[in-house]
């Protein structure tokens, strides 16, 4: 098991408020953490890298190999709630930081399965073959329009109101996470990002980059067509295979 992660500025931000870390537990066991930052000047910044930090301290620090997956799932959603009151701690005892946030896509491959904790519109893909199919669904104004059936899915492409999320780590001292598990087979890849590459590659793009090329070579290529795109946010992406 492989995987690769690599966050860009981007074509229009003055800073990145995207963080990601990833590591390899065992041949068979991956994780990787994903998090698009909001808030204020700094906030943002100091939002992500507090989940990161905190996820990535507690995954390696508590995982075992004998959990089942529904001990696995309990530990991974506990690990993002507690990583989401500890921004919101901070938030609370700064006034600069009021309001800061974070997405957040924690993923994690054991054996032959994927499980992911979700929040916000930061998004993984599962790629299989030729085919491609989006695991997370959106937390934004958007998303909901389009499942009230005001809105086309094409429509919300283009969407005026398209990265108001309505769910994020900090915000509150709790949060509904999305837990999702699915099947994890040799020859699959899970394609991690942030909304800056999402908004700028077409998933089409996505699973011919992903099958012509591997490693740096392909996180390279990736955030690459995303600023082709117009890299008009902060590009960060991780890929497990």
């Amino acid at each position: 098991m492989e995987i690769f992660s690599k966050s860009d500025i981007g074509l229009v931000r003055t800073q990145n408020q995207d963080d990601c870390r990833f590591g390899v537990i065992s041949p068979s066991c991956a994780w990787a953490v994903v998090c698009d930052g909001m808030g204020g000047a700094n906030g943002g910044n100091i939002a992500s890298a507090t989940a990161v930090d905190y996820i990535s301290t507690e995954i390696q620090k508590m995982f075992s190999e004998d959990l089942s997956k529904a001990e696995l799932s309990t530990l991974m959603t506990e690990i993002v709630s507690q990583a989401n009151r500890e921004i919101f701690n901070l938030a609370q005892n700064d006034v600069e930081l009021t309001g800061m946030g974070t997405t957040c896509e924690f993923v994690l491959v054991k054996d032959t399965s994927c499980h992911v904790v979700h929040v916000g519109d930061s998004r993984t893909y599962a790629i299989r073959g030729g085919k491609i199919k989006q695991l997370t669904e959106d937390h934004s104004v958007v998303q909901e329009m389009v499942r009230r059936g005001e809105i086309t899915y094409e429509q919300a492409q283009t969407h005026p109101n398209k990265n108001f999320i309505t769910r994020a780590l900090g915000i509150k001292p709790d949060v509904h996470l999305d837990y999702i598990e699915t099947n994890f087979v040799y020859g699959d890849v899970l394609l991690v990002c942030t909304d800056g590459f999402s908004n700028c590659v077409s998933t089409g793009d996505m699973v011919k980059l992903c099958h012509e090329n591997r490693g740096e070579g392909l996180t390279d290529k990736l955030i690459e067509k995303a600023k082709d795109g117009g890299g008009s946010d902060n590009i960060t992406v991780a890929v497990i295979y």
